[in-house]
């Protein structure tokens, strides 16, 4: 995971994505063939497109801990995201009135996990070393941020289109494969 800063690095993870991404394409239209980072060391489309893949795997679970940071996504996610909505009981369970001091005084400290899923909200994320403390008080690495989710459904826009792609490109070799035999 590239790393820039404790708090809500996944600000950074999820628009690195997305530009290394948008980059790596100009650089197979245009037709470059590498690129010469800062330390010497040359990449090309794939590779750059590769880190940005890499990244996507990482925010989904495919990291250390086996956690998604994407809650919602997959068997282990954050239970305790930093999202008043998230951590309040919903009003379908208790009609009481809710004021702006009643849902820190009632719900914000409890240990269980959130009462409402916000699925598809991508939190802050790990510290340097990988770790994560999944508790509402942790906003840090708890908080839901939409600058956080927004990239990220450009990337999966374009990973579900390159899915697509692949699977009518197997479908036509296996017609053509078929007729020849024919």
């Amino acid at each position: 995971m590239l790393y820039i800063r404790q708090w809500n690095n996944m600000q950074y993870v999820t628009n690195a994505a997305f530009l290394l991404s948008t980059y790596a394409d100009y650089l197979a239209e245009a037709g470059v063939g590498t690129v010469t980072c800062a330390g010497g060391e040359t990449a090309g489309a794939g590779e750059v497109a590769a880190l940005a893949r890499a990244q996507v795997d990482y925010v989904l679970g495919t990291n250390p801990r086996g956690v998604s940071y994407l809650v919602g996504y997959g068997a282990k996610y954050p239970a305790r995201v930093h999202h008043r909505a998230a951590s309040i009981v919903p009003y379908k369970h208790s009609k009481q009135f809710i004021g702006c001091s009643q849902g820190f005084e009632h719900w914000f400290g409890r240990r269980s996990s959130n009462p409402n899923v916000l699925v598809g909200a991508i939190v802050g994320g790990p510290d340097r070393r990988d770790r994560f403390r999944d508790n509402r008080d942790n906003y840090m690495q708890t908080e839901a941020c939409t600058y956080n989710t927004a990239p990220m459904v450009g990337m999966f826009a374009k990973l579900n289109r390159m899915a697509r792609e692949e699977r009518e490109r197997r479908a036509a070799t296996a017609r053509s494969g078929t007729a020849a035999e024919v």
